[in-house]
């Protein structure tokens, strides 16, 4: 089935790269007009030269809710209206044992990966409301389904996505507007090529490594992520709310057993690009 967001406007946060990017692309080619927003203001730009003018560039903090507010506002600015929001920006954030976290690291991993998902639905929300409908689509990881597959801050953070979902999707189904997540598990990104290797321009590695490990065989793909979030944001998933789906070759049903916990300085990690958090050690 072709056009299957036809006259849709859709936000997607962090998609410059990764996940992101592969969203824009696939929403694009189903007919959607698309607001990417995203830090990476030289992949954003090129991103939007690349695809024309079915698309618009914001560089948007998440953890900032004025930024977010202001991605929402470009949607409807520019195309009208605002039916998909789909939040997906995200770090791998604080990583290393709990004692050796830091509050600055833990907090600022809480303000992208939950507080950038909070601005994204109530801002979303407060377009969708009065149309009557919409749609709002939340990564969320298999780190917010189990623990010991993602550092402590991500984990928490997961899982509280997933349960702010099921919140939002009880209050806002009365107006309208579907609210589900998705749990990629390991997908070939810079940024988890970054937590496999060190080295986030390391795609090949990560991709051995990844499907190496996977009950399938495969590695995910951005491509599998994004195959996830077009169903959730069209008609053929009309009926679904409140839901997360996991899309992970199996691994949750495994019991999968990969430990990210090492005796690492805590850091952050934004793209995959790896910068030493300031929050000094004693906090």
């Amino acid at each position: 089935m072709i056009g299957r967001l036809n006259g849709r406007v859709a936000v997607v946060t962090g998609g410059a790269s990764g996940i992101g990017e592969a969203t824009v692309r696939r929403f694009i080619a189903e007919g959607a007009r698309v607001v990417v927003a995203d830090l990476q203001g030289e992949a954003g730009q090129a991103l939007q030269s690349e695809l024309g003018d079915r698309t618009r560039f914001i560089q948007t903090d998440v953890s900032q809710e004025a930024d977010v507010a202001a991605t929402v506002d470009l949607a409807v600015s520019s195309f009208g209206r605002l039916d998909v929001m789909f939040n997906n920006a995200g770090i791998l954030g604080a990583v290393g044992r709990l004692v050796d976290t830091t509050a600055g690291a833990w907090h600022a991993t809480l303000g992208v990966l939950l507080d950038g998902v909070f601005f994204g639905m109530k801002h979303a929300a407060r377009v969708m409301i009065p149309q009557g409908s919409g749609v709002i689509v939340s990564t969320a990881s298999i780190a917010g389904i189990t623990g010991g597959v993602g550092p402590h801050a991500y984990t928490a953070c997961k899982h509280a996505v997933i349960g702010l979902t099921r919140s939002a999707a009880s209050e806002l189904g009365q107006y309208g507007i579907r609210v589900n997540a998705i749990a990629p598990g390991n997908t070939v990104t810079a940024m988890t090529a970054a937590a496999i290797t060190g080295d986030p321009d390391q795609l090949e590695e990560a991709t051995r490594t990844i499907a190496s490990t996977s009950l399938l065989g495969i590695p995910g793909l951005p491509s599998d992520i994004a195959n996830a979030a077009l169903y959730l944001s069209c008609d053929e998933s009309r009926y679904v709310s409140g839901h997360t789906l996991v899309i992970d070759a199996g691994h949750t049903s495994n019991g999968g057993s990969a430990r990210v916990h090492r005796a690492r300085p805590a850091l952050l990690a934004e793209a995959g690009r790896r910068t030493p958090t300031t929050a000094s050690p004693d906090v």
